[in-house]
C-alpha cells in the first residue's frame, strides 16, 4: 500500500471534463493524464485503450457511458477529474458528478462549435454555479477554425469569452498558440520534444497585439480593478490579467478560451495552467450548506471540522461494493464508523481508495476537498450523506429526471427470475436515473430509463451480471393527461362514519387548463375562515396524490392544470387534515372525469446532419415519425436539420437514418418535454 501526501486546499482542483459526443472528451483527459505523468502511455478512444473509458461496452461502443474519477498532479497541485458522458441519455450521470465539483472545462469542437449536448451540460453547470473554463479542441481537423466556435459559443450559451490564445497555423499546419498575456509562442514540434516556448512568430506579432489589446479592453469592462489600471496605463500587465481572468471565472463573469489538438497532444500543458490558475479550490468556495432537523447548518472546507461528505456514485467491482465520495469538510479515516444521516443508519469505512478510473490506490484518510471511493458502505445511496455520528447533517443531494422510456424485461429461462431480480436491484443501485417496476395490469417487470441507447446499456449490463440471455420487448414511453377543458363549482362532501371519531371535509372546486403543460398550480379563494388554512394545505396535498393516482384516460401521471378551492365547510369534531386530504383526493379524481382531457407524449428536439443529397428523404422520414421541422441550415457540405419529434416514434431511427444515408447521418436528441400526443 503506498499513501499519497494530501495537499493543502488551495492546491487542490475538482473539475469535470464537459461536452458533447465525440467533441474529444475522452481524449483531453487522456491527454492530461499522459501529460502530468499519471500514465506512461496515450490511450485512444479507438484503439479502446483509454483509462477512463474502461468498461467493455463504453469500448464496443467507442463513447463514454460512466462519469471515471482519476487524479493527477500539476505544478505543485492536486487535480482531481471526472470525465463525463457526453451522450443526451447519460444526463444524470453528468447531472451527479456536476453535484461534487468545483469547476469544468467545457470542450468544443473547432468544426462544429457549440452542439446540442453542449447546450445541455451547459445549462445543467449553469444550474450547479459551476465555474467554467473553455477548449477549443481538434484545431488539426479540416475546416476547424476558432473564431467561428467562439462566436457560436457566444451566441448559444451566452457568457462572455475571453479568448487568451492565438492559434499558430491552420488545419494540418496546426503547431501551436501564442500566449496572449506573455506574449509567447508555444509550439508542439512533434515527435517527442513536447512543449518548446519561442518568440512570437512575426507573422502573428500585429494580429497577436490586436487580440491583446481586445482581451484587455474586455477584461476591463468586466472588472473594475482592471479597469482602474487599463485607464491609468492604457493596457493590462499579465499578472493584472491573470487576478483578473481568475475573478471573473469564479464568478462566471467571464469565460477563459483556450485552444489546441488534444489527439495531437498540442494545447495540454496551458489547459493544465489554465485549470491551476482560474478554477477555483475547494478553500475558494463558500462553506458548504446542510440541513439539520429543518434547519438550515454550514461546514467549511476544513480537514479540523466535523465529517461531512456526499455519496455521488455507487460501483460493483470484484473487490466488493465501491461508493464514491466528495468530502466537503472534516477528515475520515479508515476503520472508522460515520453516519448515513438522511437513513440514520450507521456505517464503517474499511478502506480508502483514491481513485484512477478502474485501478485504485489505498490511502489513509480523506479529508475536506478530496474526490475517494470508500469499501465498507453497505447501504448508502447516490445523494447520501455520511457524517460524523456526533454532528449529523443532511447535504442537498442532485437532481434526479423523471424517466421517460421503458421496457418490458424477463429472464430467457424461468429457473433466472430470482437472479434477473436481483441484476436489475444491483444495476438500479448503481444508477439513480434507472426504475425498475411491476406492472400492476401485466404483470410485467418494466425497466425505464432516459433513452433507448441507456436502456440498451442496461439490458446489456443484465446480460453480463446473469451469463444468460434477457428478453426484451418494445421500450413503451411514459405519457401524461391534461386538462384542456375544466370544470368549475365541483362539489365534493367526504362524510365517514364508523365508530369513534368520524370524517367530515365539504370542498368546492375549480379545476382549470394552464399554457405551462407540465406544471400544476394550487390557490384558494376561500374567505372568512371557512376552511382554516392547515386543512387548505391538507387540500393541496390531496390535490397532489390525485394527480398521482393517474388520469382517465390511462392511468397516466395528470399534469398542465390549475386547482382552486373556491369553498369549504367544516364540523367541529369530525374535520381533519386527513379527511380535508381525503375528500381532496377523491373530489380531484371526479372532477378529472368530468373535464375534456387529453394524452401527452414526451418530445425531443433531434438534430440531424445528413449530405445535401439525403435532405429530401430525410424530411419525409421526420413527417412520417410526426416531427415538426424547426429550422435547416447548410455547413461544409452537409444539410443540419432541426425538427421536435415524438420520443416514441424515434425507436429504430439511427438504422434507418443510417440506412437512408449510406451510413453518413448522424443525429442527436435531447428532451424537451411533453405535447399534445397527436
Amino acid at each position: 500500500m503506498r499513501s499519497t501526501p494530501t495537499p493543502v486546499l488551495t492546491a487542490v482542483r475538482n473539475l469535470g471534463i464537459l461536452a458533447h459526443v465525440d467533441a474529444g472528451k475522452t481524449t483531453v483527459t487522456e491527454r492530461i493524464l499522459f501529460t502530468t505523468g499519471a500514465t506512461h502511455k496515450r490511450g485512444e478512444v479507438h484503439d479502446g485503450t483509454t483509462v477512463t473509458d474502461f468498461d467493455p461496452q463504453e469500448r464496443d461502443r467507442g463513447i463514454t457511458i460512466f462519469a471515471a474519477a482519476v487524479s493527477c498532479d500539476w505544478a505543485g497541485h492536486r487535480i482531481n477529474l471526472i470525465d463525463t458522458p457526453g451522450h443526451v441519455d447519460f444526463a444524470d450521470e453528468v447531472e451527479r458528478s456536476l453535484r461534487v465539483l468545483d469547476g469544468a472545462v467545457a470542450v468544443f469542437d473547432a468544426v462544429a462549435g457549440v452542439e446540442p449536448q453542449s447546450e445541455s451540460v451547459w445549462r445543467q453547470a449553469d444550474r450547479h454555479g459551476v465555474p467554467r473554463i473553455a477548449f477549443v479542441n481538434k484545431l488539426d481537423r479540416a475546416g476547424a477554425e476558432l473564431d467561428p466556435a467562439v462566436a457560436s459559443i457566444r451566441e448559444r450559451l451566452h457568457p462572455v469569452p475571453l479568448v487568451v490564445q492565438l492559434p499558430i497555423g491552420r488545419e494540418d499546419g496546426f503547431t501551436g498558440v501564442v500566449d496572449l498575456l506573455a506574449m509567447r509562442a508555444l509550439v508542439w514540434p512533434g515527435g517527442e520534444a513536447g512543449l518548446v516556448e519561442r518568440e512570437v512568430p512575426e507573422d502573428l506579432l500585429t494580429e497577436a497585439r490586436e487580440r491583446r489589446r481586445g482581451l484587455a479592453e474586455a477584461v476591463a469592462e468586466l472588472h473594475p480593478e482592471a479597469l482602474e489600471e487599463y485607464c491609468a496605463t492604457g493596457t493590462l500587465g499579465a499578472a493584472t490579467l491573470r487576478t483578473a481572468l481568475r475573478e471573473l471565472t469564479r464568478t462566471g463573469a467571464g469565460l477563459v478560451v483556450l485552444c489546441g489538438s488534444a489527439y495531437r497532444n498540442r494545447g495540454i500543458e496551458p489547459l493544465l495552467d489554465a485549470v491551476a490558475a482560474y478554477l477555483p479550490a475547494p478553500a475558494d468556495l463558500p462553506p458548504v450548506r446542510g440541513t439539520l432537523d429543518g434547519a438550515e447548518q454550514q461546514r467549511p472546507a476544513d480537514p479540523a471540522a466535523p465529517f461531512a461528505g456526499l455519496v455521488f456514485k455507487v460501483g460493483s467491482t470484484a473487490t466488493g461494493r465501491l461508493t464514491y465520495l466528495r468530502v466537503y469538510s472534516g477528515t475520515v479515516r479508515k476503520g472508522e464508523s460515520v453516519l448515513d444521516a438522511g437513513s440514520g443508519r450507521g456505517e464503517r469505512i474499511s478502506r480508502i481508495l483514491r481513485v484512477q478510473a478502474d485501478r485504485h490506490e489505498e490511502v489513509e484518510q480523506a479529508v475536506a476537498g478530496d474526490i475517494v471511493a470508500v469499501i465498507g458502505v453497505k447501504a448508502a445511496r447516490a445523494g447520501s450523506t455520511l457524517t460524523v455520528p456526533a454532528a449529523p447533517l443532511v447535504l442537498e443531494p442532485a437532481g434526479r429526471a423523471e424517466p421517460v422510456v421503458s421496457v418490458a424485461v424477463e429472464a430467457g429461462r424461468g429457473t433466472d427470475t430470482d437472479r434477473l431480480s436481483a441484476a436489475l436491484a444491483r444495476l438500479v443501485e448503481e444508477d439513480p436515473s434507472l426504475v425498475v417496476r411491476t406492472d400492476p395490469e401485466t404483470g410485467q417487470t418494466l425497466l425505464s430509463g432516459m433513452g433507448e441507447l441507456h436502456l440498451e446499456v442496461a439490458v446489456e449490463k443484465v446480460r453480463q451480471a446473469l451469463g444468460s440471455a434477457v428478453a426484451t420487448g418494445r421500450p413503451q414511453v411514459a405519457l401524461r393527461e391534461t386538462v384542456v377543458g375544466g370544470v368549475t363549482g365541483l362539489v365534493h362532501r367526504h362524510v365517514k362514519q364508523d365508530g369513534g371519531a368520524g370524517q367530515f371535509a365539504h370542498l368546492v372546486l375549480d379545476v382549470l387548463p394552464i399554457e405551462e403543460v407540465e406544471g400544476f398550480e394550487f390557490a384558494s379563494t376561500v374567505v372568512g375562515g371557512r376552511v382554516p388554512q392547515e386543512y387548505v394545505r391538507a387540500v393541496e396535498a390531496g390535490c397532489r396524490d390525485a394527480l398521482r393516482d393517474g388520469g382517465p384516460l390511462g392511468g397516466h401521471l395528470v399534469t398542465g392544470l390549475r386547482v382552486v378551492l373556491t369553498d369549504g365547510a367544516t364540523h367541529p369534531k369530525d374535520s381533519s387534515e386527513l379527511a380535508f386530504r381525503t375528500a381532496a383526493r377523491l373530489g380531484l379524481r371526479e372532477a378529472l372525469r368530468r373535464c375534456t382531457m387529453a394524452l401527452l407524449e414526451p418530445v425531443v428536439e433531434v438534430t440531424v446532419t445528413v449530405p445535401q443529397e439525403a435532405v429530401g428523404g430525410v424530411l419525409g422520414d421526420l413527417a412520417a415519425r410526426r416531427g415538426r421541422i424547426l429550422g435547416q441550415a447548410g455547413r461544409s457540405g452537409t444539410a443540419v436539420v432541426t425538427a421536435v419529434v415524438p420520443l416514441a416514434e424515434l425507436f429504430g431511427y439511427a438504422s434507418r437514418l443510417r440506412g437512408r444515408t449510406q451510413g453518413r447521418g448522424t443525429f442527436t436528441s435531447r428532451p424537451v418535454g411533453y405535447a399534445p400526443r397527436g
